[in-house]
């Protein structure tokens, strides 16, 4: 397991070495020992499946607020998305800037958002599955979200977007008095 560092201070790629044999194939999605070297100290409280039928389903932007923020690792395990990370963190260098990578059951990488990021994916085939890491847990009504196409944040989705659910519709555009998370 390899952690790549991105533009975005915190967020890594994961790129997991796959070990293969006639019967298949290993492959280490998490080390404590490995994510300690980068200052990540908190644990994992929650696991989530996210299967999504159709390519070009958007989920997403979304985030929890303090004192409730989460950091998160993403795995596709099932087909591929277009996943996606905005840094919300108003002291940031990098604040609303984004970073975008394609996530696959075939390229075998992961993501790890860290706290403060806006967090959401376009599943680029039919039948794409994630799973989500969560160092917080889910609390009604500290969730929240930007639109995914606010035109502020510049996001270039591959796909034409569809089955948006209402609640990702009608998240807030960016205004100027966001001071971040």
């Amino acid at each position: 397991m390899e952690l790549l560092e991105t533009k975005l201070e915190g967020l890594y790629v994961i790129k997991h070495n796959k070990l293969e044999d006639d019967r298949g194939f290993f492959t280490r999605t998490y080390c404590k020992n490995i994510f300690k070297e980068i200052s990540l100290e908190k644990n994992f409280v929650q696991f989530n499946h996210s299967f999504n039928k159709e390519k070009g389903t958007l989920r997403g932007m979304h985030f929890q607020t303090k004192p409730f923020k989460e950091v998160k690792l993403i795995r596709c395990v099932q087909g591929a998305v277009y996943d996606v990370a905005i840094d919300l963190r108003g002291d940031s260098d990098t604040y609303l800037q984004s970073f975008g990578i394609e996530l696959s059951q075939d390229n075998f990488l992961s993501v790890l958002i860290p706290e403060g990021f806006a967090h959401g994916f376009q599943t680029l085939k039919d039948s794409s599955s994630l799973i989500y890491h969560h160092t917080e847990f889910y609390r009604p009504g500290a969730d929240s979200g930007v639109k995914f196409d606010d035109p502020s944040l510049k996001l270039d989705w591959p796909l034409p977007v569809r089955n948006v659910s209402v609640k990702d519709s009608n998240y807030k555009l960016i205004d100027i008095d966001f001071k971040g998370l």
